[in-house]
């Protein structure tokens, strides 16, 4: 089970236990016969992805409910309860749906992101009727007692004292993410601030759970050896009777960012770093709040300036001059609302920060400048491409792509379509994106340094 809030991909993080949130539109290509897709009266959309050359099905039910969604103060609450949705229902006590995965040979987890919640299993064929009746009864079912809830809670607290207080990168990043986002809930971290997750009861979860999880405000995808005619009963049988929430809104709304004024700082001291390293978050749009045209833009910038040895980062600062030991840039395209471009380096010993984020601006500016090469700009597109297509052998990669693009608010056609509109950008599209986007003040910058006046602390626990 995890929270994840992350500058780079959705598809990997999925299936591990990571603080991140968002992916990139990049890796979400498909080439593979469209799915099928039907809505239920209650509102739960389905989507059906047939991948028929192992009876093996993949079932994600992905709620549009995420941690952006909280009420202020009760930071963390969305991924508190993806833990506690594990404690047993009235029908199923606690446990028996993992073990009923275990001793089929399927596997499952769990994730919570800015934007949404997601559940899966990977089962044989033939194990889909059960994984289905007990995600349907934990929809709606869910009993939760305080002899439960409680030491969760501390799993929780213990999770975050592992994954963020005792990890300088990651405490960084929690500061960038609350400078950058001065009004937006996207600044709250996924996991939530650790005040806040020590006050977290039985009742915010009962209440969070009552609020959100419901088949109209859920999608559910399920790839693998399966076709749409047979799934639509049993989808039916399972899911048809649960009522819908009509409190859910159709759209959701959140607080928005005003137009950034000035570039910020964060600096983060600390006895346990051995590599200093910078890195700055540009605010940008993401797939679903861009213009047209703009996001792929921004994923063939993101690709060129950050993605391999023949970036124009890695060869500023790694090649050319000897500044950093390494350099990367990525864009966090799958996102309700907007989103980052991120830029990272690690200066080489005797290198200041000033030196590399010299560099660094020299490159920005000469692709807001300058068009790009012809030759560069079809390098990174057939990269993109053709890195998706490799990927999209799994069939949970294949869910994962659906279920997160669809609960952003993208389509399945904007999923498709996604190789057309890369192979539309134009070298004046990118560089137009990189200065309109990669402005100064749009920024944040953290720079992570060893703290040499304090001794190296304990590890927290709880």
């Amino acid at each position: 089970m995890s929270s994840y809030r992350s500058a780079a991909c959705l598809l990997a993080a999925l299936s591990t236990s990571v603080l991140t949130a968002g992916a990139s539109l990049a890796q979400t290509t498909v080439t593979s016969p469209p799915p099928a897709s039907f809505t239920l009266s209650n509102g739960m959309q389905v989507v059906v992805i047939p991948d028929h050359r192992t009876p093996v099905v993949t079932e994600m039910i992905w709620y549009k409910v995420g941690s952006a969604d909280e009420t202020p103060g009760k930071s963390g609450l969305a991924h508190f309860l993806e833990h506690l949705m594990f404690k047993g229902t009235a029908k199923h006590p606690v446990g028996e749906f993992s073990q009923t995965v275990l001793r089929v040979g399927g596997n499952e987890n769990a994730s919570t992101s800015v934007d949404y919640t997601n559940y899966y299993q990977r089962v044989p064929k033939e194990q889909l009727p059960t994984m289905m009746e007990f995600e349907a009864d934990r929809m709606t079912g869910l009993v939760l007692k305080d002899e439960n809830v409680l030491p969760e809670r501390d799993v929780v607290l213990e999770e975050y004292n592992m994954r963020v207080a005792n990890n300088p990168d990651a405490r960084l990043n929690e500061q960038i993410m609350a400078a950058l986002y001065l009004n937006h809930p996207y600044g709250r971290p996924v996991i939530g601030w650790h005040q806040e997750i020590e006050k977290l009861d039985r009742e915010d979860a009962l209440a969070f759970y009552r609020r959100f999880y419901a088949p109209n405000n859920a999608i559910l995808v399920i790839a693998g050896d399966v076709d749409a005619a047979e799934i639509r009963p049993l989808v039916e049988r399972n899911f048809g009777s649960i009522p819908a929430q009509p409190a859910i809104p159709a759209r959701r709304v959140r607080p928005q960012e005003p137009e950034p004024a000035a570039p910020r700082t964060v600096t983060l001291a600390d006895p346990r770093v051995e590599q200093p390293s910078m890195r700055r978050y540009y605010l940008v749009p993401s797939a679903t709040t861009a213009a047209a045209g703009e996001s792929a833009a921004l994923d063939v910038l993101a690709q060129l300036m950050g993605s391999g040895s023949n970036s124009y980062l890695y060869r500023a600062l790694v090649v050319d001059k000897p500044l950093a030991v390494s350099a990367n840039a990525s864009y966090s395209s799958i996102s309700l609302d907007p989103t980052q471009f991120a830029i990272s380096a690690a200066p080489k010993p005797g290198i200041s920060f000033a030196e590399v984020e010299q560099a660094v601006d020299g490159v920005i500016a000469n692709v807001a400048q300058n068009p790009i090469r012809a030759e560069d700009l079809e390098r990174v597109k057939t990269q993109l491409i053709a890195e998706a297509i490799y990927a999209q052998d799994n069939q949970a990669v294949l869910a994962r792509w659906y279920g997160g693009a669809l609960t952003t608010g993208l389509s399945i056609e904007d999923i498709r379509s996604w190789p057309d509109r890369i192979r539309a950008v134009t070298a004046e599209q990118v560089r137009a994106a990189a200065q309109k986007w990669l402005q100064k003040k749009r920024s944040v910058t953290g720079y992570l340094i060893k703290d040499t006046t304090a001794a190296k602390p304990e590890e927290k626990r709880s």
